[in-house]
């Protein structure tokens, strides 16, 4: 019988804000201060129901950023003195997010066993190291994001607690090596599993595309392919599956080797961080070394979130998702029996709307926060769903999928290109000015300013609102701006009624809709580590094929410059750009 010890707690981990579906994001030097980490846990083991802890399995991995080793193997002991029954860890701590999903979802044990939930060890996008972030969530046994309720729970939990369970006494797990190490715990047998991490997911993949038709466009000698992990979690399922399972060469590999610093890099998958892919695919400021691939895409440290690009060419997550959703019937095997429903969230621009109405499908606008999806998808309401940072996915799992993303658009490559490996081929360019065509083009800009003093970010999202009660004060400050932008029809802050369980979100962005069906959203984003990060969503819609293939920069202007002097953004911030623009 293992003894274990009972520690004082000392203060919420939360620092009085409350956590959302992402979890608890703060720097390694906090993570690491005694009983910091344990109060997390603890109180999410309290705010779980019973038969979810006392003889359960849960996971316990993640991207593994500099501090993952050490977590493991502290919610592992509190794992046995709490009573779970057994722990499943990916090799070396790794799995990715929508991996982890998949494991709950899908995963059998030797011995019948079946997840009900998991502590993922991520903080997404943001850099890792001993100096950078760190983070912890807790997955349910639907394998999507706890839901509010326990959430609310775990922080209410973190501000009362006394005391922590942890078996001490119990052994360091070797998380490098395969097999099941068997202990006795304070409340009976205990086991941990470490597995390998691509098995389940690739065996998942592997159900949903059609490989074989992938294989025929990634070895044929017109096609190129280049795919950068930038060294996060992604790197462990890449290699298994476009080189072993896809024939690529392993020289269309970037940065796949997962590193606790991400190699000194940011790992978001955007033009401005993921540098190396951008220059190779002939988007950088220098010249490019030969010529550039037709395919290149990118992963964030948890490979939930993607980036596509085509030679020369870069796709906004906005149009990727409406032409995912446009093609999948035809070129995804999974969804050949039809889409039940799309759904983006709120910020995401139109292009998913447009797509929906014209294939005649449900279509839902939700608030950011992958558990609304969630909800759809397991009423059975939704298949195909994206949000504008870099998230796709459907409900395959029920967290956004990196790979899937970029499996999903080899397929409509495939698919294109079935009968014209030996001719011209069909590119990553002519299928998304097809679509325009088709459906329109939503000129889309997102501008974040990261690190905000959180007091300024505060009132400048109050003085919008504040803004929002007089619009011909809105529309006078529009034209005293820019004359050839039109008027403002409606501003409002975006609240949603979940038609799955009826609970209400308020407070979601801020919204500036235009007589064009151009829009202006503002909002505080929960990602960060530290400070605030404000984010600017600019969109305009343009129905004639003529003036699709304008430079976005240039069609957006105008309401660059309306947004800028109607949100006081350099005034109240003190910047004079944004930190980052996609």
């Amino acid at each position: 019988m293992v003894v274990f010890k009972v520690s004082r707690v000392q203060t919420s981990p939360f620092d009085g804000q409350k956590p959302g579906t992402s979890g608890l994001r703060k720097k390694v030097k906090v993570f690491v201060q005694p009983n910091y980490l344990h109060n997390f846990v603890q109180a999410t083991f309290n705010a779980l129901t019973a038969e979810k802890v006392r003889g359960a399995t849960l996971v316990v991995s993640g991207d593994g950023r500099y501090f993952s080793k050490d977590a493991i193997q502290i919610i592992t002991k509190m794992a046995a003195a709490n009573g779970v029954r057994r722990v499943w860890v990916g090799q070396n701590g790794l799995l990715s997010t929508p991996a982890v999903s998949c494991v709950i979802r899908e995963r059998v044990g030797p011995d019948g066993s079946k997840a009900t939930g998991a502590f993922i060890l991520t903080a997404s996008h943001n850099p890792g190291g001993p100096h950078e972030d760190f983070g912890i969530k807790y997955n349910m046994e639907n394998g999507g994001p706890a839901p509010e309720g326990i959430t609310d729970k775990i922080y209410k939990n973190t501000t009362t607690i006394t005391e922590y369970l942890i078996a001490e006494d119990l052994p360091d797990v070797d998380i490098s090596a395969l097999g099941v190490t068997n202990f006795t715990g304070p409340e009976g047998p205990f086991d941990v599993e470490v597995f390998d991490s691509a098995t389940d997911y690739v065996k998942l993949m592997k159900s949903i595309f059609d490989f074989e038709s992938i294989r025929k466009l990634l070895t044929s000698p017109k096609f190129s392919f280049c795919y950068d992990a930038l060294h996060g979690v992604a790197g462990a399922y890449a290699k298994r599956i476009f080189v072993d399972e896809l024939g690529a060469q392993e020289n269309s590999l970037l940065n796949c080797v997962p590193k606790e610093d991400f190699g000194g890099g940011h790992p978001d998958p955007n033009l401005t961080y993921a540098k190396e892919l951008v220059a190779r695919m002939g988007l950088g400021n220098s010249e490019t070394q030969g010529e550039p691939p037709e395919f290149g895409a990118a992963a964030d440290g948890d490979a939930d979130r993607n980036m596509i690009l085509g030679k020369r060419f870069f796709v906004t997550p906005s149009d990727s998702v409406a032409i995912i959703a446009a093609n999948a019937v035809e070129a995804i095997p999974y969804f050949s029996a039809g889409l039940k429903g799309v759904a983006r969230s709120m910020p995401t621009s139109a292009a998913l709307d447009v797509v929906a109405k014209h294939l005649n499908l449900k279509f839902f606008e939700v608030p950011t926060g992958w558990k609304f999806f969630g909800n759809l998808m397991d009423a059975g309401l939704c298949s195909i769903c994206g949000e504008e940072s870099f998230g796709t996915g459907s409900d395959h799992i029920r967290e956004k999928d990196g790979i899937w993303a970029v499996l999903a658009w080899l397929s409509i490559l495939a698919y294109k290109n079935k009968d014209k490996l030996q001719d011209k081929l069909v590119t990553v360019e002519d299928i998304v000015r097809n679509h325009w065509a088709t459906y329109g083009r939503h000129y889309y800009t997102r501008y974040d300013y990261e690190n905000v003093d959180a007091g300024a970010a505060k009132e400048l999202m109050a003085y919008l609102v504040k803004l929002q009660s007089s619009l011909p004060e809105v529309n006078k400050i529009v034209k005293g701006v820019r004359s050839d932008v039109s008027n403002v029809v409606n501003a409002d802050e975006f609240e949603y009624k979940d038609p799955v369980d009826g609970s209400i979100s308020s407070h979601q962005g801020i919204r500036y809709l235009f007589e064009d069906g151009s829009r202006l959203i503002f909002r505080l984003s929960g990602t960060g580590s530290e400070g605030a990060t404000i984010r600017l969503y600019i969109e305009q819609y343009e129905k004639d094929p003529s003036k699709t293939g304008r430079l976005s920069h240039e069609a957006l202007a105008p309401l660059v410059d309306v947004a800028l002097k109607l949100s006081k953004m350099q005034e109240y911030t003190g910047r004079s750009a944004p930190t980052v623009i996609t």
